[in-house]
């Protein structure tokens, strides 16, 4: 019950700011342009077919835009409340470190979800004009909602470490996109090694749904890794005791 009603401040505090809106009309126009130019780019190059490969172009496009956002997004979550030194003030309530986590990464996960929402309106009116098998279309959005919240669960761990906002969002970045570059000179690793960084590999994780597979494997990674990071950032918050902070 407290971890919902740290959700809906911290929702009110996203909302109350421009910047929250801002990011959602950055998110929203780049993922229109990509689905516009990937639409236009099927049919040129195809038989009159302009679902049969859209989706893997379109989420792979949407995955840069949430990579290039979602730090953004969570670059406040900690960094801000320690660097106005509300977080000292949040303690001194009956509130648990896991609930003030859990709050906190529900709410970025809400704005997530409703920086997506309307990205399904293009999709309505495509399948309006040419009806289409939605599986794939599905499978492509819960591998985004994976991978956007697995950014976020690392962005909140970064932002609990730091009272800089830059400072968060740069490393957030950087930890990203090192998952994001594991694999990319194959050349340098031998296939064992390969076989492990792939498995590694968030954006590699993310390819087969964007290809319409739903893999219980790749479900499972990402739930460990956000898992992972979630458990990162409440021992973040709980090392303030064996440093002497109430």
């Amino acid at each position: 019950m407290r971890a919902w009603t740290i959700c809906r401040r911290e929702l009110q505090a996203t909302f109350s700011s421009v910047v929250a809106y801002i990011l959602l009309a950055v998110f929203l126009l780049l993922a229109g342009y990509f689905f516009y130019s990937d639409l236009v780019f099927i049919l040129l190059v195809s038989s009159f077919t302009p679902v049969a490969g859209l989706w893997q172009w379109v989420f792979l496009d949407m995955r840069l835009v949430t990579l290039l956002i979602l730090p953004l997004v969570t670059m406040r979550l900690f960094a801000e409340e320690k660097k106005l030194g509300t977080m000292e003030l949040m303690w001194t309530y009956p509130v648990r470190d896991l609930e003030i986590v859990a709050g906190k990464f529900a709410a970025a996960v809400i704005f997530f979800l409703i920086m997506l929402v309307p990205t399904a309106i293009p999709c309505a009116l495509l399948y309006s004009f040419q009806p289409f098998d939605l599986q794939p279309l599905l499978a492509a959005y819960l591998g985004l909602i994976l991978l956007g919240i697995g950014f976020i669960s690392c962005g909140l761990f970064v932002s609990s470490t730091t009272e800089n906002q830059v400072v968060s969002a740069m490393v957030t970045y950087g930890i990203l996109v090192f998952f994001w570059f594991l694999t990319w000179n194959e050349e340098a690793a031998n296939q064992a090694a390969l076989r492990v960084l792939l498995g590694m590999s968030l954006f590699d994780r993310f390819y087969n749904f964007t290809r319409g597979v739903i893999d219980t494997r790749d479900v499972v990674f990402f739930t460990l890794f956000i898992s992972f990071f979630l458990f990162l950032t409440w021992q973040s918050l709980a090392s303030r005791k064996w440093r002497g902070v109430p």
